[in-house]
């Protein structure tokens, strides 16, 4: 028995060593050659800080609605719904937000909402949406703003951002970024 404790405290006590202080220490090096020194990506705009990439929550009608969250967007509680895709509270979820989407957004058949407008992310986070869910609201948001839908349409295209080195991930549109810069068109 002495023979199997002795190596198992050592090995804690090196993982303690490596994980709480070297593995620490060697993360905060990174973060601090990244943009902002690892604080998040911070956008001032009339006096107010916000976080670019954290999802916030926009549901009024002259606003690109953002995705969905699991956490109700809190950061400190991070994590999705954990339900399966035939849960049926998940199913009625789902059903309930597709509902609503089509309330607010009269000229859009169901068959044309992207996911991503209805569905919450894993982190329950996310800031973005697809290129296609937004221009999927461009109708409500030009109608309300009495802006053409060609300005809502090129505003989109002016906040898409491309794939990583053109290759990992896909075209997506921060909410918070493409609601600001709406905010600027007068």
């Amino acid at each position: 028995m002495k023979s199997d404790i002795i190596p198992a405290i050592r090995l804690t006590i090196v993982c303690l060593i490596f994980f709480a202080g070297i593995y620490t220490i060697v993360i905060l090096g990174f973060a601090q050659l990244a943009p902002n020194k690892g604080k998040g990506q911070i956008i001032t705009q009339n006096g107010k800080t916000y976080y670019a990439n954290v999802g916030q929550s926009f549901t009024n009608d002259k606003y690109f609605y953002s995705r969905p969250s699991a956490v109700a967007y809190n950061a400190a509680g991070s994590g999705g719904s954990n339900k399966g895709p035939t849960n049926p509270d998940y199913l009625k979820d789902i059903q309930s937000r597709i509902d609503t989407f089509l309330v607010h957004n009269p000229d859009i058949k169901k068959s044309d909402i992207p996911a991503d407008i209805v569905t919450a992310s894993g982190s329950g986070l996310d800031p973005d949406i697809s290129v296609e869910a937004a221009k999927v609201q461009v109708k409500r948001i030009a109608k309300i703003r009495n802006i053409q839908e060609d300005d809502l349409q090129k505003l989109i295209d002016q906040q898409t951002e491309k794939p990583l080195a053109g290759l990992l991930g896909t075209k997506k549109v921060n909410v918070l970024r493409l609601n600001l810069a709406l905010d600027n068109i007068k």
